[in-house]
């Protein structure tokens, strides 16, 4: 992931690379000085934070003339005034950032740049599912919910247990079964399951490729009922 920072102050150039370092520190970064230095160079980021009070170019302009040449670019503006927030959206701006603001507004805000940079990535090979940005051990992972088998929480934490391997990280079941998307049912407060990867079930018990969730017995007819209609549409599809 590269990402280049334009401020034509070296103190803030070197505030915001420390802050996206701390979240990202697999990042590649590049500094600009001015909007004419951004303008000329032929780097190929795909994030940039922006400023608008520069001398020479200011920020406004140099963003209609870059966005001639980066189409696909999230583009964040960071600066001390808030006069220029409708026409943000004109370059088509992701967020305005007004300094100062607290660390967790700018990790929030990255994180979910970052979030739409991999979707959009992933839609560019054929993959229409959104991804998931998962953070364990001070890494930040990038999840194809298509690749999970099943979720459990266990001692706080959620556990992604996918084809390939088992990816613990503290968070909530019910925020990954938000994103997850609509092949993946909870069938027990502590399980999610994808209906891809079900061999056989009962009323207590549904059985996957590699392993077993449990089934809350109030769920039970609305899980039949869900995975009918699942395998229904998938025949469909199959059909087409």
């Amino acid at each position: 992931m590269h990402i280049a920072i334009c401020d034509d102050e070296k103190e803030i150039r070197d505030m915001l690379a420390e802050k996206i370092q701390r979240i990202y520190p697999e990042a590649v970064l590049s500094f600009y000085q001015s909007g004419e230095e951004l303008l000329v160079s032929d780097c190929q980021m795909d994030l940039l934070l922006l400023d608008i009070q520069m001398s020479g170019k200011d920020g406004m302009e140099t963003a209609r003339a870059f966005r001639q040449n980066h189409k696909n670019t999230i583009l964040i503006f960071v600066t001390a005034f808030g006069d220029y927030v409708f026409q943000a959206f004109d370059v088509g701006a992701f967020h305005y950032l007004v300094k100062p603001f607290e660390d967790t507004k700018f990790e929030a805000v990255l994180k979910s740049a970052v979030e739409q940079l991999a979707d959009r990535k992933n839609k560019e090979i054929g993959n229409e599912t959104p991804s998931l940005m998962i953070t364990t051990e001070g890494k930040h992972i990038v999840v194809n919910p298509q690749n999970i088998i099943y979720a459990e929480v266990f001692d706080r934490k959620v556990i992604l247990h996918t084809i390939n391997e088992d990816i613990e990280y503290y968070g909530k079941l019910k925020e990954l079964e938000a994103k997850a998307g609509e092949d993946f049912y909870r069938s027990h407060r502590a399980y999610l399951v994808n209906f891809n990867y079900i061999r056989k079930y009962d009323g207590t018990t549904i059985y996957l490729e590699r392993g077993q969730a449990l089934m809350a017995k109030q769920n039970y007819r609305k899980f039949v009922k869900q995975y009918l209609h699942y395998n229904q549409r998938k025949d469909s599809n199959n059909d087409k």
